[in-house]
């Protein structure tokens, strides 16, 4: 398994990633593992891409019953497939949103 600090990604202080840009599916495993997440499936990536996308198309941070919707899932999703929305994401990629967005994740 891959490291975090080989993965050539920079992450902040809080553990969020500074460029989005950087990104892969490989990282996102890699922080799963490393958080004790286990491997990621295929509804748990597809959720991760979808709060990517209407992350980057909003430069807002979006409600996860919103994300589910766009997926094509359940209300709850996000909250029965990761253990809460900073982890959600932190594993997506996303740049830290800030400590009142942290303060409702």
């Amino acid at each position: 398994m891959l490291e975090i600090t080989e993965l050539e990604v920079r992450f902040d202080d809080d553990g969020f990633l500074v460029d989005p840009a950087e990104w892969t599916e490989t990282s996102a495993r890699t922080i799963a593992h490393q958080d004790g997440l286990g491997e990621l499936d295929p509804q748990q990536l597809s959720l991760l891409h979808q709060l990517r996308l209407e992350y980057l198309r909003t430069g807002a941070v979006p409600a996860l019953m919103h994300i589910c919707h766009l997926g094509g899932y359940e209300a709850g999703c996000m909250t029965r497939l990761f253990p809460d929305a900073r982890e959600a994401w932190r594993i997506a990629g996303l740049p830290n949103p800030g400590e009142e967005a942290k303060a409702y994740m």
